[in-house]
């Protein structure tokens, strides 16, 4: 794992120093809102795009009484997960599983497992909004009734950027010139919710001028 004082250069590669450096600057907000928000009883957890699987391995020991279950399309990620968990001795972080948003074979099946919480972090700036249509869908089949589906990340809100220094987040994104990279916004992804029966229930503003979106059932 990398730590670095200032912000290394823009790499969405999920092993990247960049990611590693996003990763924990925004992880201890994250735990305290997940403090807040998660079941007191035992249950299961599960993060789409867990990445290098620094966060679902900071998080998991905070909770022993649920099970972690993480994700990525990445392969090599999969692998950089077992890893960590393995160095870091995480009892209650199950073996990652390959999964592509947008394509529903590869999504768990509901009826072998539901989850009480699923969140994602920082993907939307460097992924397809399309992506959203894919989550919301995979979310809405695999959450318990009560359950939660908690998003991370900067994003313009219906039409407008929240602060200058989003404004200017964006055009360094999309200064890369690749197609889908940018900040999306909170209205579509709401859109998206819509169409698969969920619903934008919590806005919260976070450090660094991101925000945490809590979707459940509408």
């Amino acid at each position: 794992m990398f730590e670095f004082e200032e912000r290394p250069p823009l790499d969405p590669h999920p092993l990247s120093p960049y990611v590693s450096w996003a990763g924990h600057r925004n992880r201890d907000p994250i735990l305290e809102v997940f403090k807040q928000k998660f079941p007191g009883m035992p249950g299961n957890v599960l993060e789409f795009a867990s990445g290098s699987g620094m966060h679902i391995n900071y998080f998991a020991p905070h909770f022993p009484h649920l099970t972690f279950h993480p994700t990525d399309l990445n392969e090599h990620a999969l692998e950089n997960i077992m890893r960590i968990t393995w160095e870091n001795r995480v009892q209650n972080v199950a073996r990652p599983s390959q999964l592509d948003l947008t394509r529903d074979e590869t999504w768990p099946n509901p009826e072998d497992r539901r989850y009480d919480v699923i969140f994602v972090i920082n993907i939307f700036q460097v992924a397809p909004i399309s992506v959203a249509d894919g989550m919301m869908k995979c979310a809405s089949q695999l959450l318990n009734k009560d359950g939660f589906l908690f998003i991370y990340g900067p994003f313009k809100d219906h039409g407008r950027y929240t602060t200058e220094s989003n404004q200017e987040f964006d055009r360094m994104i999309q200064s890369a010139g690749v197609p889908e990279w940018g900040l999306k916004d909170i209205a579509d992804l709401e859109k998206a919710a819509r169409s698969n029966a969920l619903g934008l229930s919590e806005k919260i503003n976070m450090p660094a001028n991101n925000f945490g979106l809590i979707f459940t059932r509408a």
